[in-house]
């Protein structure tokens, strides 16, 4: 029966309330769209809610509002499924003018024209069209090609036009099946997590050719194709009148003057992205399967041929082991420590303003070179008439000499301007730089230097803004102020009342329930809201399992976290969640993740976990970072932690997903097993006998049990660490086949495991076998006693019977022995 007292207040206190909210919910314009597939005529995305955004219809892309700085937002399409800050970001609607990160909204009005606007005062972007007096009605879509399009839809199919769409106005990026033609063109970024203008374009030129163009603040020059070759010299054709390119969803990319290429992984339907870098180049990228942008085609392969990178007064060289790098010529100093672009400024004063402009003296640099902007052209001047010719014109700044094999005479080149500086080692050519005699015995002709900045931090771009309020609006701020104080005041008693009810008759069932999983943990229980702001909204995503997503966190006092949002987990009781976290949080050991928390809140379930800078193994070995020593180490590590996990804690756990995703690495490259929260937890007595309610893991890496429905015991893990472990000796993955010659000369497939052991069963010496199969992309020698050892434990851990594979207490014996003896 419900109680009396509760019933007035409650009546009492929700008039007022309701009417208060219908007030305020009146003053609001839009609606809000959460992850739906279109937004209708009338309704609007806001910046005020993360979670405001539309989604494809295959969910590979969003389109919302994405940070960019502090308090700095685009209206953007993104790829979703990608750990990225601003590098998978599409499109950008107001690359130049972000938005306030609060009250900006992205409005779809009823004439159907999309306007965005800044915190609710400015309109920094709008599409400039009204829908047709027949439409019924107007939708945008975010199209699983990444293409967002406004629709018309009329009362007949003839009716239904697209009204407008992003990929008539690409920024940066061109994606599979979106048109490139005369009236597009891809614009660079300004430079590293700063996503407005830059200085590079793509485009077709009134010649119809495609090309690359440095469009700087003062100069602007072509740079590729070469621009010292015709267009036929270059396999272009300026006979046609289409102007049109495509990037075909397997890799091809055509164009009308002639052009073309084929992706390096030409021929698989994934995710690819084709962008004009913020270093002048044009690039393919491939989404692979560890979840990595990789490039699969650039057009410039060698860096220091892009224009205006390094700036007026600079020069670039290339090194295959550090990169491109810039320094200034000697004599100049940089105009801006962060930005190379703006290039070099000299010590001394310009020859024209001194009062006898035709002294100075030179000083030659073997092949390096300025191109263009020859004041003047000599060709067959000997060295001394080149240098007569630079001091005779005031402007000169240096100048090119080079001997022309063909012609067998030297070619002089004066330089009005030092731009576009490079050193090239097969350049027969030389440099001369101009300097006054009076610096050349002082210390102003050392050379300033400095490797380019490739780090993938954004820098915060801070919005310094000021937004003055109509009369109006604070009118009636004020009249809601005081409405919002007289409610408050009135229902403050009932309020009290209400509270104190519910407080006391929930108090003692909410203490019995929650107290006795809180009491014997040392971690914490954070709410949703919590981990929501902590994962900026959960924005960036670091790994994904089977069982949900994994984002970084910066908890409170600046701790990095790994925040693990499981999948849907409305039907998984919160006392067995807690109970199953509970037993979690109290596993210790050196070689497991950390679990500093959870969130157990309605449907959401997370965990909180210490987060690994360096990222898995799988990570790792892809990018050659593991030599054979830490390769050894890592196994040995990650078999004493499953074999704690197994044998050792009070209740023995199956991890049931062991691969090098699961296996992270701390900045000692120490490896930790991951991802084994929720697997499963066997009572002791009942080890040998386990069901489960479906199958669990990764394709290639899962026991022969899973396939035939065979009891499941901690084998499944010891079988999975042998793939493993067969992955880090050969550096190939379990889910690709070897292609093999047989003895018949007859091309086959082969399963990783299968290949090793058919490798191994050979008639020649183990050395010679473990050479086959030993991944050679590795630097250094490897120890092939341990090699050896590695191997023979993983054919064991992958025998078909699981009563053949040892424990995984074995394991570690007999990697051990391997240590002691190489030690003896």
């Amino acid at each position: 029966m419900r109680n009396p007292i509760f019933f007035f207040f409650s009546s009492s206190l929700f008039m007022p309330v309701l009417l208060f909210l219908a007030i305020s919910f009146s003053l609001t314009s839009s609606s809000s769209v959460h992850r739906e597939r279109f937004l209708r005529r009338g309704s609007a995305l806001s910046v005020d809610d993360p979670d405001d955004v539309l989604s494809s219809p295959n969910g590979a892309f969003f389109a919302g509002f994405h940070q960019v700085g502090r308090n700095a937002y685009l209206f953007a399409v993104w790829f979703s499924n990608q750990s990225c800050m601003l590098d998978c970001i599409v499109w950008m609607a107001n690359r130049d003018e972000p938005v306030n990160g609060k009250h900006s909204k992205l409005i779809l009005d009823k004439h159907g024209n999309l306007s965005l606007t800044d915190a609710g005062y400015k309109v920094v972007w709008s599409t400039d069209i009204a829908s047709s007096s027949s439409a019924t009605d107007v939708r945008l879509h975010l199209l699983d090609s990444g293409n967002l399009v406004l629709h018309s839809f009329g009362p007949r199919p003839s009716d239904h036009t697209v009204m407008w769409q992003s990929f008539d106005h690409p920024t940066n990026t061109l994606l599979p099946e979106q048109k490139f033609t005369r009236f597009t063109e891809l614009v660079s970024s300004r430079a590293r997590g700063n996503i407005s203008l830059g200085y590079y374009k793509f485009y077709f030129d009134n010649d119809n050719i495609l090309r690359l163009l440095y469009s700087g603040p003062e100069i602007s020059s072509v740079y590729w194709p070469h621009p010292y070759l015709l267009p036929w010299d270059s396999g272009r054709s300026t006979y046609n009148d289409s102007r049109v390119a495509l990037l075909d969803s397997l890799g091809n990319f055509t164009s009308s003057d002639g052009w073309k290429f084929l992706a390096s992984d030409y021929g698989e339907k994934i995710p690819r992205r084709m962008t004009l870098d913020i270093d002048g180049n044009v690039r393919l990228y491939s989404l692979l399967w560890s979840r990595e942008w990789a490039v699969s085609w650039q057009a410039i392969n060698t860096p220091c041929l892009v224009h205006g990178i390094c700036g007026p007064n600079a020069v670039c060289q290339h090194n295959a082991r550090s990169g491109r790098s810039c320094s200034c010529a000697p004599g100049y100093e940089r105009k801006n420590l962060s930005d190379w672009s703006q290039g070099c400024k000299p010590k001394f004063e310009r020859f024209c303003k001194l009062l006898d402009p035709e002294t100075g003296e030179f000083i030659h640099f073997p092949h390096q070179d300025f191109y263009g902007y020859d004041g003047d052209f000599h060709p067959d001047y000997t060295l001394n008439q080149c240098k007569k010719r630079c001091l005779e014109l005031c402007n000169c700044k240096g100048f090119q000499y080079k001997f022309q094999k063909e012609s067998g005479k030297h070619d002089c080149k004066p330089k009005v301007l030092l731009l576009n500086g490079r050193v090239v080692a097969n350049d027969p050519g030389t440099f001369y730089i101009r300097f006054p005699k009076a610096i050349l015995s002082s210390d102003q002709i050392q050379q300033e230097s400095s490797t380019l900045n490739c780090s993938h931090s954004p820098k915060d771009v801070e919005l310094h803004r000021v937004y003055s309020r109509s009369h109006k609006s604070e009118l009636l701020l004020k009249i809601l102020l005081i409405l919002a104080v007289v409610i408050a005041g009135f229902e403050a008693l009932g309020v009290l009342l209400v509270l104190c009810f519910v407080t006391e008759t929930r108090k003692t069932k909410g203490e019995a329930r929650q107290g006795y999983h809180l009491a014997p943990m040392g971690f914490r229980r954070y709410t949703y809201a919590e981990l929501r702001k902590a994962t900026r909204n959960f924005r960036e995503e670091i790994g994904r399992g089977a069982v949900g997503s994994v984002y970084r966190a910066i908890l409170s006092g600046d701790r990095i976290a790994a925040v693990k949002r499981l999948n849907d987990m409305s039907l998984h009781g919160e006392d067995a969640f807690l109970a199953e976290v509970s037993m979690i949080g109290k596993l210790n050991h050196m070689n497991l993740i950390e679990l500093w928390g959870y969130c157990a809140e309605g449907k959401h379930r997370l965990l909180v976990y210490e987060c690994m800078e360096p990222g898995s193994l799988a990570e790792n070995l892809s990018k050659g970072k593991l030599d054979w020593g830490k390769r050894f180490d890592v196994a040995v590590r990650a078999a004493r932690g499953l074999a704690y996990l197994h044998e050792e804690c009070l209740e023995w756990v199956l991890h049931c997903d062991v691969k090098p995703q699961n296996i992270l690495l701390d900045l000692n490259y120490q490896p930790k097993v991951a991802d084994f929260g929720l697997s499963k937890l066997l009572n002791r007595g009942d080890v040998k006998h386990s069901s489960f309610s479906k199958i669990r893991g990764t394709r290639g890496y899962m026991a022969p049990e899973w396939v035939y429905n065979l009891s499941i015991t901690s084998k499944v893990d010891v079988y999975s660490y042998g793939i493993v472990l067969l992955e880090m000796v050969t550096g190939r993955s379990p889910g690709r086949d070897v292609l093999e010659t047989n003895a018949g000369g007859e091309t086959e497939y082969r399963g990783l495991t299968s290949w090793v052991k058919q490798k191994m069963s050979g008639e020649f010496p183990t050395a010679t076998r473990i050479e086959e199969i030993v991944d050679r992309s590795i630097e250094g020698g490897y120890d092939m006693k341990k090699v050896e050892v590695l191997v023979a434990v993983a054919l064991q851990c992958v025998a078909d019977d699981k009563d053949d594979r040892p424990t995984m207490s074995q394991v570690v014996e007999m990697l051990h022995r391997c240590t002691n003896e190489a030690e003896i």
